[in-house]
């Protein structure tokens, strides 16, 4: 028989040891636990969408990957013509709202948490990847959306970055409005507008001849680049930025709008318990995508710049205008876990989680009494303990070194003579002290080591 290499595709790599999968699985639930504490429902969707459904903003084919048999036959199934495997989360939420509308109650508050496939360039070392996990919430309603549920945004994300624990971070916030009255004012054509935004979203990556140089090209004056980089750049604190903004008081409605709508989403954030070292007003938070048309986010770790947005998002106006006449605004964030996953581990920034979900290993020594040890781990089971029985025929000190690599806390050992007398001994593997107890009182007895064993 040929064999085969054992290989995976580039950008398609993202694969764990069991201890790293059970490090990433935690955060999965620490996210899963605080967006439900907000009242977020959770959703899924399908891998695959149509086209027409992924490719509705337009722009975005060559990011998509289609579905296609290896062995295709001359009657091709209709996922196979038309299908695709979806890039983001937002685009299957629109379609997902629009088939649903009459179903759903708004204001509606969904999470979801799946992967997601992109055709981008792989950078492993930068947390890049084709295939990689999303954690998205959004709040959606109907004709209108209150200015608190972009207030309540960073709650949410400040609840999950301090139960993370991964260090000080930064919630960066902006307006897309206030952006475009500042456009407005520097003569920027409203055909420009999304380019030239885009050009400042890189501020933070490219160095500023590069900015302005993309500014240029996008009709702006040399003057006009260089100011608009100096507003867009410069780095103050909240209070600071408000009065600067105050003080340029470009004329025009839009920059007077978003300026209104970021000063009040500034003391709705303190009233939602957020503390001021915890979030500031960024100019040159920018947003590349062109649908965000209001408040937009982004979190960054104060010690670990070089990650990047750790979480982003924003307020949209209209989520699902290419599915339904019915106008639903809204607003929502996304964490990529996969790239986040990465750059924490490369940063030694995650706390280590026991290395097994299982917490007591019974071991077995002599076959006759397999009966016993089940019984013994199905009583442990019945009151919640997590065990596991070792069913191959092995040395006790074999069974022991299993026991320790896979970071049990607690073995559980029997044979003809502790079995004779009704005992069984129990070891703390960590503390490499044992005990006899009577067989009857092996559940509390286990209980209350793992509590203390917790505690400690």
């Amino acid at each position: 028989m040929r064999k085969v290499r054992p290989a995976l595709l580039k950008g398609f790599d993202q694969e764990f040891l069991p201890e790293d999968q059970l490090q990433f699985n935690a955060l999965v639930e620490l996210i899963r636990r605080n967006f439900e504490r907000f009242g977020f429902l959770p959703i899924e969707t399908p891998s695959a969408e149509r086209t027409e459904v992924l490719t509705s903003k337009g722009g975005l084919e060559k990011e998509i990957y289609a579905l296609t048999r290896l062995a295709a036959g001359p009657d091709e199934d209709e996922a196979s013509k038309k299908g695709a495997l979806r890039f983001d989360l937002t685009v299957p939420l629109a379609r997902y709202v629009a088939m649903r509308e009459r179903e759903l109650a708004f204001p509606f508050r969904r999470y979801q948490i799946q992967r997601v496939w992109r055709g981008e360039n792989p950078q492993i070392r930068r947390g890049r990847f084709r295939e990689f996990y999303q954690c998205d919430i959004d709040v959606i309603n109907r004709d209108t959306l209150s200015d608190l549920a972009e207030a309540e945004i960073p709650s949410v994300i400040y609840s999950v970055f301090q139960e993370m624990a991964i260090g000080e971070f930064r919630i960066r916030i902006n307006n897309r409005k206030l952006l475009k009255g500042i456009l407005q004012h520097l003569g920027v054509a409203e055909s420009s507008s999304a380019a030239v935004l885009r050009a400042l979203d890189k501020i933070d990556k490219e160095h500023e001849s590069a900015i302005l140089s993309e500014l240029e090209r996008e009709g702006l004056s040399p003057k006009a680049a260089g100011e608009l980089y100096r507003i867009i750049s410069s780095r103050r604190d909240t209070a600071e930025t408000l009065r600067t903004l105050a003080d340029l008081a470009f004329p025009n409605d839009m920059y007077a709008q978003g300026l209104d709508e970021l000063r009040n989403l500034v003391n709705a954030v303190r009233q939602f318990g957020v503390p001021d070292q915890a979030f500031s007003v960024d100019l040159s938070v920018v947003r590349g995508l062109d649908y965000y048309t209001g408040t937009i986010y982004e979190t960054t770790l104060s010690a670990h710049p070089d990650i990047g947005s750790i979480c982003s998002g924003g307020r949209y106006d209209d989520l699902a205008s290419y599915f339904t006449t019915t106008r639903l605004p809204g607003v929502g964030i996304s964490i990529g876990l996969s790239r986040l996953f990465a750059r924490l581990k490369e940063a030694n920034l995650l706390r280590p989680i026991a290395r097994t979900p299982a917490e007591v290993l019974v071991t077995t020594l002599d076959a006759q009494y397999l009966e016993r040890y089940l019984a013994m781990a199905a009583r442990l089971r019945a009151q919640d303990v997590n065990t596991e029985v070792y069913l191959e025929r092995a040395k006790i000190g074999k069974q022991f070194e299993y026991a320790n690599k896979k970071g049990f806390r607690i073995a559980v050992t029997a044979g003809p003579d502790e079995f004779g007398r009704g005992t069984v001994k129990v070891k703390d593997l960590a503390r490499q002290s044992e005990g006899v107890v009577l067989a009857e009182e092996l559940v509390d007895t286990v209980k209350r080591m793992l509590l203390h064993t917790k505690v400690d």
